[in-house]
């Protein structure tokens, strides 16, 4: 019997879907925590600080993209290692990356706050929210080491085939959030500042859980103490595979922030609405999330037990899936924007603003179905160079080049502006299937059987 958390033998599909779905559920979850943010403040605050919950959870989401980029180093290297039969190894990789991160989240608490207005300022956010802007961005950066110590803990159980702890500490935290919020801007109108707080609180309440749940379920892997130490090999390992990672999600994100700034000198309108709209897209985007981290776990094992052919299936099953779910909500977003961002805003304008938007997302999300399963099938390879490559080449020579083209036509609208989104998917996929064919002339494949 194939063992638990063990991706190397049996059936493709149901496991992957089975590995899949509690990933898809924290994720969810964690879209439902951000937004939460918004969705409060935008029913009990003003349109200032609706912005600035807007663009200083986009500055703060790019340093937890980051934190995610360098985590998926230490979820492909234990996946790797549970392939390969080497289970003290992994424990070893566990450690170092605990250690790698404290020390990362412990210069983002320093640097961050220092920081913080240059950042908004870079952000052009708008005159009328650069205060409510500044103190989110202040007070959320003081839950770095939370961010940075959940990814970490988070890879450690997703790299072992355990999706469902994560779910069940995000889930926790989300209900905190939600509750922290109500207190502190329905109750207190503390604004863009009590959401940032309650954030916080969150935050560290799931590192908490993490923790526990770390202690008391059994992981296919030997742990010890002496393993929490900064080791130059496992950290030379997280690096190679996770800064590339933590860099193109960098990089790209700057995209998205420039998109934002461009956005941001339109208008407190303007900017409200493509902050409503992107709370959306988190919501949107989150099954082919999924899959692509639901993949890299699985093609990691099996790179790690040489069986180059099973991940190849993997990343078919994985685009297929994806595929078939985005349709319907890819539908949702184009014909009934209006009608979801009622959900974070009364504001007539702003509901107008981001269903504009987000009917240019809607083309994105058939696209990125078939780029994040890439995505996360390269991921598993060991292949971040690559993935880095492609993610700059959209990013910087399509996604902000067109997205500034746009927006200096007469009558810009922003669902021009987010043309730029699926033009630069298409163009990623393409670099991913010359890739891929590259790949299968170049490399002979390894031949093992399940």
């Amino acid at each position: 019997m194939r063992r638990q958390g063990n991706f190397t033998q049996g059936p493709i599909l149901a496991p992957l879907c089975r590995f899949a779905l509690p990933v898809l559920l924290a994720l969810l979850l964690q879209a439902a925590y951000g937004a939460a943010d918004l969705l409060i403040v935008g029913r009990f605050s003003d349109a200032a600080n609706v912005s600035a919950v807007s663009t200083g959870s986009q500055i703060m989401h790019t340093f937890t993209t980051v934190a995610a980029g360098f985590a998926m180093g230490v979820t492909v290297l234990i996946g790797k290692k549970i392939g390969e039969g080497s289970p003290e190894e992994a424990g070893r990789v566990v450690g170092g990356g605990i250690a790698l991160f404290v020390l990362m989240g412990a210069a983002f608490t320093l640097l961050v706050p220092l920081f913080a207005g240059p950042l908004c300022r870079l952000m052009q956010a708008p005159e009328a929210a650069f205060a409510q802007t500044q103190s989110y961005v202040r007070i959320c950066s003081l839950g770095s080491l939370f961010i940075l110590s959940y990814n970490v803990l988070g890879s450690v159980f997703r790299g072992a085939g355990d999706g469902k702890t994560p779910l069940f500490t995000v889930a926790a935290a989300s209900l905190f959030n939600v509750a922290g919020d109500l207190l502190l801007v329905a109750g207190f109108k503390l604004g863009a500042a009590g959401a940032a707080a309650a954030t916080v609180a969150a935050q560290g309440l799931s590192v908490a859980v993490c923790l526990f749940a770390i202690r008391k379920k059994p992981l296919p892997f030997g742990f010890s103490k002496s393993y929490l130490r900064l080791d130059k090999k496992i950290s030379g390992m997280i690096f190679h595979i996770g800064a590339p990672t933590a860099l193109q999600s960098l990089l790209v994100n700057l995209s998205f922030l420039a998109i934002l700034a461009i956005v941001n000198s339109m208008g407190v309108l303007y900017s409200a609405g493509v902050g409503v709209a992107e709370k959306l897209c988190g919501f949107i985007m989150l099954v082919p999330d999924a899959y692509m981290q639901a993949l890299s776990v699985f093609v990691a094992q099996n790179i790690g037990a040489g069986n180059l052919p099973r991940a190849n299936k993997a990343l078919a099953c994985g685009v297929g899936v994806s595929l078939f779910t985005s349709l319907f909500l890819a539908y949702g977003a184009f014909f009934h924007g209006q009608a979801l961002a009622s959900l974070f805003s009364s504001d007539p304008d702003i509901m107008y603003q981001a269903s504009d938007y987000l009917k240019a997302y809607a083309l994105d999300t058939l696209l990125v179905s078939f780029l994040f399963s890439f995505i996360g099938y390269y991921n598993g390879r060991g292949r971040a160079f690559f993935v880095m490559c492609q993610g700059l080449a959209g990013a910087f020579f399509v996604r902000i080049p067109v997205s500034y083209l746009m927006s200096r036509f007469p009558g810009a609208t922003l669902f021009r502006i987010g043309l730029a989104t699926p033009a630069s998917s298409v163009v990623q996929i393409l670099l991913c299937a010359g890739y891929f064919l590259w790949l299968a002339k170049k490399e002979p494949p390894m031949q093992k059987s399940c």
